[in-house]
């Protein structure tokens, strides 16, 4: 083998080691910066989904930017914790009712009477409690030893939801800027194409957060409704609390559904089982008529991708990752739409077989002849 040959084997070599230093270390990046990236990567969500509400609010109402920025997302946290406050709000004065009347339920639940005292007896839980007495007491000890975790894990969520509403106000806010740089630094054809993608991917991820918000607020009504006819208390915050839960893929409105059939099972068993036959029949009815009517014309995914990206973005990213999957299948749909080749994306028609279609005598009579001549002179 010549030396010319050994440099070159030696250079391939540099050249995939390189390339494998270079992948280890993206991903190691990516790893240590995963939860600035994740932020970010909520932030733009928000971003592409209020950014054609304030180019309305800039086009129609207000001139500056920075204004019409400032009232959609005041207005759009406002709802948010609007929101929040009346489901937090009523389930933090049932806490501190239930923990007036703990001692209470515990003295009745230990003489087997009142309802907590008749569901031990039934499920014989009592007789259970009486003979683990010291291994409750001691799981008990410790359920005050993760309190600061708990501390720290709420100061961090505070933190992320700051840094996502700053970081999406600043898209939006200098997204014309961004947007016009970049254009400029491209030819007319790449310009227009990418003006294409943002407008449709803007576009998926809005009808994606309207048509899971219409669904949400569909089964959050309908539980109501049940709900305060068989009389269970507090109908308006479980029924809220349904709907936020029903923004979640999959899981959402399982999570609902025991939520309100527990408040329904508290107040009667006849109850609980009503609601557990209505989220049963909402179910069947939410999967198979709502969500493909509604997401289909809003993110025009087919039910198959929408299943699979769902689990595998919650595999891969958990909970975030199964909101965050629909509107990612959506835009990566667009993309391969524009950058796929136009050849593989349509087949050609096919070719008329002349063996079972001859052609067709000439209207003036006589044999055609095999071949037409083109015209002379073009």
């Amino acid at each position: 083998m010549s030396h010319a040959d050994d440099r070159s084997t030696a250079r391939r070599a540099l050249i995939v080691i390189g390339l494998v230093l270079a992948t280890a270390l993206v991903l190691g990046l990516v790893w240590a910066t995963r939860r600035v990236l994740v932020w970010a990567l909520v932030a733009a969500f928000f971003a592409i989904a209020l950014k054609p509400v304030v180019d309305g609010v800039e086009r129609r109402f207000v001139r500056h930017r920075a204004l019409a920025t400032l009232l959609v997302f005041v207005a759009a946290f406002t709802v948010l914790a609007a929101l929040a406050a009346v489901i937090v709000l009523p389930l933090l004065d049932e806490l501190a009712r239930f923990a007036d009347r703990a001692p209470d339920l515990v003295r009745e639940a230990r003489a087997g009477r009142g309802q907590l005292g008749e569901l031990l007896e039934r499920f014989h839980l009592r007789r259970y409690a009486d003979a683990h007495a010291d291994q409750l007491q001691r799981y008990g000890s410790r359920l005050g030893e993760p309190a600061v975790g708990v501390v720290r894990g709420v100061l961090e969520t505070v933190a992320g939801v700051v840094t996502v509403v700053v970081l999406a106000y600043l898209m939006v806010l200098e997204a014309p800027k961004i947007i016009a740089g970049t254009l400029t630094l491209l030819g007319d054809g790449a310009a227009e194409r990418l003006r294409r993608i943002g407008r449709d991917s803007s576009r998926t991820i809005t009808g994606y957060l309207t048509g899971n918000l219409l669904i949400s607020v569909i089964c959050g009504g309908l539980t109501f409704l049940v709900l305060f006819v068989a009389g269970v208390p507090f109908a308006a915050v479980i029924a809220l609390v349904v709907a936020v839960a029903d923004l979640i893929p999959l899981v959402g409105a399982t999570i609902g559904a025991i939520v309100a059939a527990g408040a329904g099972f508290l107040h009667s068993p006849t109850t609980g089982v009503v609601v557990l036959v209505f989220f049963v029949v909402y179910q069947q009815l939410e999967n198979h008529l709502l969500q493909p009517v509604i997401m289909s014309r809003a993110v025009r995914l087919n039910p198959l991708t929408v299943l699979v990206s769902v689990l595998l973005a919650a595999e891969l990213a958990g909970l975030l990752g199964a909101l965050l999957a629909i509107p990612a299948a959506g835009v990566g749909q667009i993309l391969l739409r524009e950058f796929a080749p136009a050849g593989r994306r349509t087949l050609p028609p096919p070719a008329p077989d002349r063996r079972r279609h001859p052609a067709r005598p000439p209207a003036g009579g006589g044999t055609p002849s095999r071949e037409t001549p083109p015209p002379a002179g073009g």
